[in-house]
């Protein structure tokens, strides 16, 4: 059961939050010399305008979560998500956070962030699961656990796109991996066949993180409120005779959030990006027929030509590729 936390939960909460620090060696938990709010944590998170709840089951604390504005901006904060460890993998986690993300989101967050200790791998996965990409410099709190935490975010509400560097990329390569397979079980052709292999799909982005690092490619993502549904490629590595041009690569939106303008919006943060390089002329080439087609035709985009029986569709019959160009900028 969820509800409200507070005050008198504290015992709950300091034998919760104790408990899963013990779990990672060098975590101390010194109660009175670092975190006295547990004491009374609904009365300190109702002072910054946040709120507080617990997972409960038997009369005992067995989860937690807490939000609150960032003062200055139209971003809110998640904190003390805590889940006991018996009760992982059982959906209390994700209610907690779905309870602490509606509520910022109905105050008017934009962007709902959150830090995590650096140890602390296994909430990294649930986090990259849920939408939250890891992005920016780690902070150093200067703490008896010598504590080191990564920055996580994901925008809380419509369609949103952010580019990603090589760590962001790493972090939602899982989720990258999801969407690649469901385009290609739904039948988009993107060098692969049906059914793509969860493994395969994710050694494919595993293997673009070294360009991404050394700026050959540039990747984004977009979130449609608060879930990561597509991403687009921009490879940057063209030969020395064209260092004007870039090649627009892996424009995938997840089944289920197409249509609304997710891939539009992809496209336009690539062109803006590739404008600022420099890169005057784009290319890609895209399945005859499908989708795709028709929005890079509405997006402006020219058709340079078409090979038949460029690739095979699933079936194995052979299938149409149609190359298209396009100039940005003053080229």
């Amino acid at each position: 059961m969820l509800r409200a936390g507070r005050d008198s939960d504290a015992a709950g909460f300091i034998a919760l939050i104790s408990t899963c620090w013990a779990e990672y060696p060098g975590c101390v938990f010194d109660l009175d010399g670092e975190v006295p709010e547990l004491r009374a944590l609904a009365s300190y998170f109702a002072a910054q305008e946040g709120a507080l709840w617990v997972a409960e089951e038997a009369g005992a604390v067995v989860g937690m979560v807490a939000v609150h504005p960032l003062p200055g901006t139209p971003d809110w904060e998640i904190c003390r998500m805590y889940v006991a460890a018996d009760q992982r993998g059982t959906g209390v986690a994700a209610a907690l956070l779905g309870t602490a993300e509606a509520h910022a989101r109905q105050a008017g967050a934009e962007v709902i962030r959150l830090w995590s200790d650096t140890r602390f791998t296994r909430a990294h996965r649930f986090y990259a699961k849920l939408g939250y990409v890891r992005q920016g410099p780690i902070r150093v709190l200067n703490d008896l656990s010598n504590s080191l935490e990564f920055p996580f975010f994901k925008p809380a509400r419509g369609v949103a796109v952010h580019q990603l560097d090589a760590s962001a990329a790493e972090h939602v390569e899982k989720p990258l991996a999801d969407i690649l397979v469901a385009c290609v079980g739904a039948g988009a052709s993107v060098s692969f066949l049906p059914p793509l292999n969860a493994e395969t799909a994710r050694g494919f982005w595993r293997a673009s993180l070294a360009d991404i690092a050394l700026d050959r490619k540039a990747i984004w993502v977009a979130w449609a409120d608060g879930a990561l549904v597509g991403t687009v490629t921009l490879d940057l590595a063209t030969p020395p005779n064209q260092p004007h041009r870039a090649e627009v690569a892996k424009l995938l939106v997840h089944p289920a959030a197409r249509r609304r303008g997710v891939g539009q919006a992809l496209m336009a943060a690539l062109e803006a990006e590739a404008l600022r390089r420099g890169r005057r002329l784009l290319t890609l080439d895209t399945r005859a027929g499908d989708a795709g087609e028709a929005l890079y035709r509405a997006l402006g985009w020219q058709e340079a030509g078409r090979i038949p029986g460029f690739a095979l569709n699933a079936d194995g019959t052979p299938c149409a590729t149609v190359f298209f160009y396009k100039q940005i900028g003053d080229a």
